[in-house]
């Protein structure tokens, strides 16, 4: 890993969740549901948001509520993702690795997924994003996933470029509050 840019992205990590405690965390990212691309998918990974992260709840109950199956994460001590198929019955504990995470309990689900909703901090006009640096969420959109799209608040949509290492996967769109933007090329 280059160190300058590992201290680049730590220092804009660091900006950016105080430029984030200021904001208001309003919003339900419903608007995401009638998007062709959940339409048309029966299968849909998501995240529990914790703190001042854009909040899931409402959507994640809305994908289970449509009769789509919800994979939600549960991350292993080396801090890699396995998805847990998720219904509205599910129990969660507290994670044992990320303090103030909860996770689901129940069976992993190993096939590919159609759609990934990801956490990050913030995403450049290119596609990337910067999110909590353990790079959990990288190696797990990797794999063949058909469209990954982050959730940001109002206000995160990067207009420089963030910095950008050869492990760094690039989402397919941004969902702020009430809107959806495309990456395009």
């Amino acid at each position: 890993m280059n160190q300058s840019l590992a201290d680049e992205k730590k220092a804009l990590r660091k900006r950016f969740r105080e430029e984030r405690s200021r904001k208001d965390p309003t919003g339900d990212w419903l608007h995401l549901l009638v998007s062709e691309e959940i339409q048309k998918s029966s299968i849909i990974a998501s995240y529990i948001s914790y703190g001042l992260e854009p909040g899931t709840q409402k959507l994640n109950k809305k994908i289970v509520e449509s009769g789509k199956t919800l994979l939600l994460p549960r991350i292993n001590k080396d801090l890699n993702i396995n998805w847990i198929i998720t219904t509205s019955d599910s129990e969660f504990i507290e994670s044992e690795v990320i303090g103030n995470l909860r996770e689901p309990v129940g069976e992993i689900f190993d096939e590919e997924i159609e759609v990934v909703i990801v956490p990050a901090i913030s995403v450049d006009q290119r596609g990337y994003r910067l999110g909590q640096g353990g790079g959990s969420y990288d190696r797990a959109l990797q794999n063949s996933i058909s469209w990954k799209v982050a959730l940001l608040h109002d206000g995160e949509l990067s207009t420089q470029l963030l910095p950008v290492e050869v492990h760094d996967v690039k989402v397919d769109a941004v969902a702020l509050p009430e809107r959806l933007f495309r990456v395009i090329g």
